[in-house]
């Protein structure tokens, strides 16, 4: 059975970070792209930042344009999990964040776990 558990959200102000961790079961971790995608009051829910599994890549990650430069998505595969470091947070960082794994850009499994809010406000 696949699970994810989000933490590491909470209410912080503009400019300020947070490190998010996602602790995931049920399938083979350290073989698998993982990804962290969010979803903000009334928007779809959209990939941000994904973490390949190839050693030979240096776990080559990529970013959405919107937080670029100022998240760092970073995996530990012997405790099967996958940290998102936020950096400069804006506003429009708000959001529910959630982790999957990643199979050509969408997530791979429908099962999704609680999430963890970032609220990002004064």
């Amino acid at each position: 059975q696949v699970q994810f558990v989000e933490s590491g959200g909470g209410l912080v102000q503009p400019g300020g970070s947070l490190r998010l961790s996602c602790a995931a079961s049920g399938f083979h971790f350290s073989s698998s792209t993982m990804g962290w995608y969010r979803q903000a009051p009334g928007k779809q829910r959209e990939l941000v930042a994904d973490i390949s599994w190839m050693r030979t890549t240096n776990y080559a990650d990529s970013y959405a344009d919107s937080v670029k430069d100022r998240f760092t998505i970073s995996r530990d595969n012997a405790r099967n999990t996958v940290y998102l470091q936020m950096n400069s947070l804006k506003p429009e960082d708000t959001a529910v964040y959630y982790c999957n794994s990643v199979g050509q850009g969408n997530p791979q499994f429908e099962s999704w776990g609680q999430g963890t809010l970032v609220t990002v406000s004064e």
